[in-house]
């Protein structure tokens, strides 16, 4: 193989697909990123068995050839290189000599043979979503996957679509986020449950463009198009939490709340609550008024503010992270927070419509009975 590339542009590229290199493996292969120069492009992958990324850029191809090279070494070595146009030259002992200006350096290769062939998918569903749509459903939803679990599908995000209508679900045990959007989608109706990490990379991937991301469904994998890029991932099976049945029919407590003016009194009030020194941040709801305190054993803080509160009384505790997580993402000036009393979950909407609901289970506070 024999290539000259714009250095800076597969760099760029190097550092994308590497992302699903594996970094711990007994099988050295799928270290490294595949390399096929071929009919003046060059394809890059990188595939750890679970998800691939995968890329194609412009490139003088003098001599075809394939090659697979550690990731990371050669991501490093494009990283630093001198000049924009980049030199690849592999020999029949799979040694890839790289040159740029007056640098010049080799790297031992893998011959593509040992690579793992990456996952296709034919005869599914396909479904296009506006990529800042999709960026911004993931953002609100990503962050109440669970990050260990005993049940490996609650590590996903669980999508559903019907027609027209497109809702993401996470749920880690303690908080449920839910984020509702309408599309152009008029085929059948779909569930299945995407690696959180997968979607993870798919947004970094993003451009903020308004170009749509293509998605192709299959019974076990699969596959984001976006912004030149595919993105493969295999599919979670399990059962997913009924989530419907989680969240609460009844309420005896309404507040509505400016998002910001909360967000930065619990902020102030969690001051004294670590990681090493934890403790859930007491809330009052009642005469138009939250009033938010924490103890302990560096000190106390006590906070309130205005609020529009319709109904019973109460006072509940909370995870001071878990309720800034779900109210950092929430794009609304004021939000609607409903209660069913100190042991019910918290629940969190827009004031008006049902584009997001987070779920956030409370904390029992040690002077209750």
């Amino acid at each position: 193989m024999k290539v000259i590339c714009n250095s800076l542009e597969l760099s760029e590229a190097c550092q994308n697909v590497s992302r699903a290199a594996s970094t711990k493996t007994a099988i050295p292969a799928i270290e490294g990123i595949l390399m096929v120069a071929k009919n003046g492009t060059l394809t890059l992958t990188g595939y750890d068995l679970e998800m691939g990324i995968k890329t194609v850029i412009a490139a003088r191809v003098e001599e075809e050839g394939e090659l697979v090279i550690n990731a990371h070494m050669f991501s490093e070595t494009l990283r630093k290189l001198p000049e924009n146009t980049v030199n690849i030259d592999s020999d029949s002992r799979q040694i890839a000599s790289i040159t740029s200006g007056e640098f010049e350096s080799t790297l031992i290769g893998i011959s593509s043979e040992e690579y793992p062939e990456l996952p296709s998918v034919s005869g599914g569903y396909h479904i296009d979503i506006d990529e800042n749509v999709l960026k911004d459903m993931v953002r609100k939803t990503i962050f109440s996957a669970a990050i260990k679990d005993s049940k490996i599908v609650h590590t996903g995000i669980k999508f559903e679509i019907e027609e027209n209508h497109l809702r993401l679900i996470a749920v880690d045990g303690v908080r449920l986020a839910i984020r509702n959007e309408r599309i152009e989608y008029s085929g059948e109706n779909l569930s299945f449950v995407v690696p959180a990490k997968t979607l993870s990379e798919v947004v970094k991937l993003m451009n903020n463009n308004e170009d749509p991301v293509t998605i192709e469904v299959g019974k076990r994998h699969i596959i984001f198009s976006v912004n030149g890029y595919s993105v493969i991932s295999r599919l979670l099976d399990g059962e997913f939490l009924n989530y419907k049945a989680a969240i609460p029919s009844a309420t005896k407590t309404v507040i509505n709340v400016d998002t910001r003016s909360l967000i930065d009194s619990i902020d102030r009030t969690s001051l004294i609550i670590t990681d090493k020194i934890k403790s859930p941040v007491k809330c009052i709801f009642g005469d138009n008024m939250i009033k938010i305190s924490s103890i302990t054993s560096l000190g106390t803080a006590n906070d309130k503010l205005p609020a529009k509160i319709e109904g019973e009384s109460c006072t509940i505790g909370f995870n001071n992270k878990y309720m800034l997580d779900a109210l950092k993402v929430c794009d609304t000036d004021e939000v609607k927070i409903m209660l069913n009393g100190a042991i019910s979950p918290i629940l969190i909407e827009p004031t008006e419509g049902d584009s997001f609901i987070f779920l956030i289970l409370p904390v029992r506070l040690k002077n209750e009975n």
